[in-house]
């Protein structure tokens, strides 16, 4: 087995494939900085969930301290899964500095780190963000990365950085942009988890432009299978690959399946288009089909029942 440091893994994300990877027997370090984006009480039930499945341990360190990171990814750690990010678009468009300082400068930190220990490979999350302006549909790996938001900017200089850090240092990395994960334990602050949160409570929901904008989503079940099939793969060395569903629904749709599901009366108000946000979202995931034999299994019916199943549990 492998011993595998995951930074940001008090996360949702990160949370998932750190429970994920100990319950496969792995020596998990869990590496975040409990930043107060969002509760920190949500992120440290997160790592309890992790450390309670296997062997895994937590350190609190911050990925734009190199210092740190060395310490931490040392010679005995095998991968890194570099899920530490500051995340939200909308965010990102208030203050651009702090996504640049996290996910630039902390991504080259833990390159660094990791190249100077020789680890045999770094996952990046990247994201579907660093497409921006749609110029076709569905997104390959080969369209054109015009982000419209900073932190869109931000994830596609750090897929740059583990791309050069290969090519030029020898450091096998592999990015998967993720197509808008959600599940159990996602951000307070997504979409799915806002109208859920207000439907069960029969309070208003307020769209950002017309609803029929669209989304693929991909269920977290999806993206932690992605992640481990990396583990001892050298045919995805300096790529970069698609995760996500393959289909996308309208905020509308998305908003009519999840009142059928809950029974809810809330009533939708409509506002103006939010800047940063993207118009439309849908992966082509044929490269990762082919690497590593990506399927996503989870639709998004099945994946909002599962949600707010667990939703309804979290609240009672």
């Amino acid at each position: 087995m492998s011993k595998i440091v995951i930074t940001g893994g008090a996360g949702f994300i990160g949370s998932h494939i750190a429970e994920g990877l100990a319950k496969d027997n792995h020596e998990i370090v869990i590496v975040d900085n409990l930043d107060d984006y969002y509760p920190i009480d949500l992120k440290k039930r997160n790592i309890d969930i992790a450390l309670n499945s296997g062997d895994a341990t937590f350190i609190n360190a911050d990925i734009t301290d190199l210092s740190r990171m060395k310490e931490i990814i040392d010679d005995t750690v095998d991968y890194v899964y570099h899920e530490a990010a500051q995340a939200g678009v909308r965010i990102s468009v208030e203050n651009p500095f702090k996504p640049n300082d996290i996910n630039v400068f902390g991504t080259l930190n833990v390159l660094k780190a990791s190249m100077d220990a020789d680890v045999k490979k770094v996952i990046n999350a990247s994201s579907s963000s660093v497409y921006g302006k749609v110029k076709y549909m569905p997104f390959d790996e080969q369209h054109p990365t015009e982000p419209v938001s900073p932190y869109g900017v931000s994830k596609l200089a750090a897929e740059q950085y583990c791309r050069v850090f290969y090519e030029v240092y020898g450091l096998p990395t592999t990015s998967l942009r993720y197509f808008t994960v959600y599940g159990p334990r996602m951000r307070p602050d997504l979409a799915i988890s806002i109208f859920t949160r207000k439907m069960l409570a029969n309070e208003p929901i307020t769209i950002f432009g017309d609803g029929e904008q669209t989304r693929d989503f991909t269920y977290v079940e999806d993206v932690v299978e992605a992640n481990k099939k990396l583990l001892n793969n050298k045919s995805t060395d300096g790529k970069i690959l698609n995760i996500g569903s393959g289909n996308r629904i309208s905020v509308n749709d998305l908003i009519k399946n999840i009142r059928e599901l809950v029974g809810s009366e809330s009533e939708v108000k409509y506002a103006k288009v939010q800047k940063g946000d993207a118009e439309n979202t849908l992966a082509n995931v044929n490269l990762a089909n082919q690497l590593i034999g990506y399927e996503p299994r989870v639709n998004i019916e099945k994946g909002l029942a599962r949600f707010i199943e667990w939703m309804k549990v979290k609240n009672n």
